[in-house]
């Protein structure tokens, strides 16, 4: 067998021939050619049969290392003028345009990207970190843009999470049902919320310069259609789903067709700018507080309390009393259930001289309590208003409160037990995200951050080469 249909079926690049081997000292150069006649544009699917001119020099990418030995290939490319992007090299069908790696490296170290640091990747493969960076944007758009992430979303979370020191965070949107992140952006609050609203829905564009903006005269009515939403305006013929006769020479409000408007739910923590933005964008979601988020308020409370009487400990002068009472403070923070026999000796202690501190405590577990499985949705109605009578006549400020943010946020506590919903997933993430960065030794920028969480939390599934070719 000749090297040239050797290395032909060793490299297994789709849609070219190999012209020439040459062995180099540290590496091994292969020479191809293309196998079709018409150029194709890069940037869109146009294609001629017409060059513009050839280049002047060879175009080198990097390919899947031969062993030891390093290994390039390199055509001579034509370029073409396409009518809508204008004179651009042709596309070639082994990599992506403006990459000077084929395909199958870029997906080798997209994947490498999601398990190792780039340290490890930069001593494995023999790039620098820049172009790693290159290819994870790359590789990351490429599977964002396939894969329309946005197009069917029922029950979503929203979250943020920080990805550089000094109050940098992130916003994520995940998908309950398909368990990943479906969108990222920088901020939080409700800023960040819009923004993805606006991803999800864009707003009508804007009349082009010049463009008469007076609204056209009105075409004859056509018949009325049937939509499933009951008696409202009609849409065009076509356009809507059989349920129920409209009357004619109306019009139906775009936003009912619009995606924010199949959302069934929105889960999130009781940050008030994203409930703001959902009741603005998706009026019809139900908002759900996690319960998780409760508890957690709950028990900050209780440090509270307890900080305010290690304080006191300590102006009265007693500092081994206050002393003590800081290392014993794990006995009023942790479960019941997760205390050792010494933190729970201390806690049966605490309880038996009373005060405030054993007060703040018991309201605590009666927060828990009222979230144990099994409780139906009017049971837990039921228990909250007790709760909440019990909040505001504590005498204790950080529970009177906490009982006035429950009252703010009773209906999504109620929907999180009737939908079943929960943040645990999008909290599961989040933590995936700390990995990340902890990983990455932080980022310079949120666009790469992003990159790489669409990369290793996104809908996109990474192949390595070989499973490709299988």
């Amino acid at each position: 067998m000749r090297v040239t249909s050797a290395f032909s079926r060793l490299l297994d690049l789709p849609g070219v021939w190999v012209r020439a081997v040459e062995f180099l000292t540290d590496r091994v150069v292969v020479r191809v050619a293309l196998r079709r006649k018409r150029l194709i544009c890069p940037l869109c699917e146009f294609s001629t049969g017409a060059r513009e001119d050839v280049q002047d020099h060879e175009s080198v990418w990097r390919h899947l290392d031969l062993g030891v030995w390093r290994l390039e290939v390199r055509a001579t490319l034509r370029r073409l003028r396409c009518p809508e992007h204008g004179v651009h090299v042709e596309a070639v069908p082994f990599a992506r345009h403006r990459a000077r790696c084929t395909r199958d490296f870029d997906d080798l170290v997209a994947w490498l990207a999601t398990k190792a640091d780039k340290t490890t990747i930069t001593r494995l493969v023999r790039i620098d970190w820049q172009t790693i960076g290159r290819i994870i944007a790359r590789v990351g758009a490429e599977h964002l843009d396939r894969a329309d992430r946005l197009a069917v979303l029922f029950e979503v979370s929203i979250d943020e999470v920080a990805w550089r020191k000094g109050h940098r965070y992130l916003t994520l949107v995940g998908d309950h049902r398909q368990g990943c992140v479906v969108w990222g952006g920088e901020g939080k609050g409700q800023a960040a919320a819009d923004a993805f609203f606006e991803e999800l829905d864009p707003p009508p564009q804007a009349p082009a310069h010049g463009q008469a903006t007076q609204p056209l005269p009105p075409e004859p009515p056509g018949p009325a259609i049937m939509v499933p939403f009951g008696p409202c305006p009609t849409v065009a013929v076509g356009e809507g789903f059989p349920a129920a006769w409209l009357p004619e020479r109306k019009q139906i409000e775009p936003a009912i067709f619009a995606r924010a408007s199949r959302l069934v739910a929105v889960s999130m923590d009781m940050t008030n700018g994203y409930a703001a933005s959902v009741r603005a964008h998706a009026p019809q979601a139900r908002v759900v507080i996690d319960n998780y988020h409760v508890v957690q308020l709950a028990t900050k409370a209780l440090d509270e309390v307890r900080r305010a009487h290690w304080n006191e400990l300590r102006q009265a002068g007693d500092s081994d009393a206050a002393k003590q009472f800081k290392n014993d403070r794990w006995a009023l923070l942790k479960n019941p259930a997760d205390l050792t026999d010494q933190q729970a000796a201390t806690l049966a202690a605490l309880q038996a001289a009373g005060g405030k501190l054993a007060r703040a405590w018991e309201l605590k577990e009666l927060v828990r309590a009222i979230f144990a499985p099994g409780l139906t949705v009017d049971a837990l109605a039921k228990l909250i208003d007790r709760l909440l009578a019990r909040l505001s006549r504590s005498r204790l400020k950080p529970f009177v409160r906490l009982g006035r943010t429950i009252r703010k946020h009773r209906d999504g506590i109620l929907a999180a037990r009737a939908l079943k919903l929960s943040n645990a997933r999008a909290e599961a993430l989040n933590n995936k995200v700390k990995l990340i960065v902890r990983r990455a030794y932080g980022f310079h920028s949120a666009r790469a951050a992003l990159a790489l969480v669409h990369l290793t939390c996104g809908p996109s599934t990474l192949t390595l080469p070989h499973e490709n070719s299988l």
